[in-house]
């Protein structure tokens, strides 16, 4: 009788662990699942955001060469 007894207890001891266990596992793949979307939604937005620095730097480019060509004149 007591054989049973512990015997059921630890079924329903090892039920209660993979409970645990599946809760963690069903977190980490939410967590997981949320930084995948945030990741691709930074590639997308890298991809197709305008690259304004770059503008700027033909701009200062350009006024760095005619400064430089009036000094030798």
């Amino acid at each position: 009788m007591n054989i049973k007894i512990e015997d059921v207890l630890a079924a329903l001891k090892k039920k209660e662990d993979e409970k645990q266990k599946n809760t963690v596992l069903w977190v980490l793949a939410i967590v997981g699942a949320v930084a995948a979307v945030a990741g691709i939604a930074f590639a997308v937005y890298h991809f197709f955001a305008p690259d304004y620095l770059e503008d700027f730097e033909e701009d200062f480019d350009d006024d760095f060469d005619d400064y430089f060509e009036d000094e030798e004149e």
